[in-house]
């Protein structure tokens, strides 16, 4: 089993869960339903792509998640 990181954040009237270790993401009407959405997601991708592609399994350590403004 391999524990892995997401980030979670509201989008209009949904939440989008994006996976830190791999390019996969989901979304859901809660926060909870969005992260069972990205487990399964990441589930499913794991199980077809890793073995053929384990360049696209990034490890992350401790993660920080911020905002910041630019001017653009």
């Amino acid at each position: 089993m391999t524990a892995l990181k997401y980030v979670v954040y509201q989008e209009g009237k949904y939440y989008v869960s994006q996976c830190l270790n791999v390019d996969v993401a989901s979304f859901g009407k809660t926060i909870d339903e969005a992260v069972k959405n990205l487990a399964d997601a990441v589930e499913l991708y794991l199980r077809d792509d890793l073995p053929a592609a384990p360049y696209m399994f990034h490890e992350v350590g401790n993660a920080l998640i911020g905002e910041f403004a630019v001017n653009a």
